[in-house]
């Protein structure tokens, strides 16, 4: 695979594994908020969706008033667990080490909240590894719509066939395609190699480290 001059990342489920506090808490606030208890399988798999998707998906409803009262509630329990039970994937931050001392750029595509994504970097003594965050109060259309992408690359500047994003789920790859720019997936989260391959790619990983073979 190709040097890159840019390269941007999902954050769940690609750079770390949030789910033990986001399973937290889907449970505590549908317990406050009378809706039914959903497995966590069921939970897992809205995980890396837009937000108001995941949880539409997870009270199955979709009525937006009743989605966004369960949205405030989830906040507030976001701001107790969610940074504290995040947690980089093993070889993430050597990773990103390795691609900030060649030179290249650094960003972060996600459908989290920016302020949630620099509070874990800043957290964990790590500010510097990123370039610039793109997250969901950052856009109105959020992925596989590629205007995420779009304004990482009006950002800086750089050509589309400098630029790699990664990720773990489905949507990151219709997000890269829409952009037009190459994709590698890494099956971390619930979308396998095997749907991966429906979508244009450059690479398929198991392991983000493989980035730098």
């Amino acid at each position: 695979m190709k040097n890159y001059r840019l390269y941007l990342f999902d954050f769940d489920y690609t750079l770390v594994n949030s789910e033990s506090a986001i399973l937290k808490c889907f449970h505590i606030t549908l317990d406050k908020t009378g809706w039914p208890q959903r497995e966590d399988d069921d939970i897992r798999r809205t995980i890396g969706l837009p937000m108001m998707d995941a949880i539409k998906e997870v009270i199955q409803s979709q009525d937006e008033e009743k989605a966004l009262a369960f949205l405030e509630i989830y906040k507030g329990e976001a701001d107790r667990y969610m940074t504290a039970g995040t947690h980089f994937f093993p070889h993430t931050l050597a990773v990103l080490r390795a691609l900030r001392d060649k030179g290249a750029k650094i960003g972060i595509i996600s459908s989290k909240t920016r302020h949630r994504i620099q509070e874990k970097f800043t957290a964990d003594g790590v500010p510097e590894l990123i370039d610039r965050i793109i997250g969901s109060d950052d856009v109105t259309a959020h992925k596989p719509a590629p205007e995420g992408i779009q304004k990482a690359l009006d950002y800086f500047q750089l050509p589309k066939d400098q630029v790699l994003y990664t990720g773990d789920s489905y949507v990151d790859a219709g997000a890269a395609q829409n952009a037009g720019v190459d994709f590698a997936a890494v099956t971390t989260g619930t979308t396998s190699a095997k749907e991966f391959q429906n979508y244009p790619h450059v690479k398929i990983m198991q392991d983000i480290q493989e980035l730098l073979h």
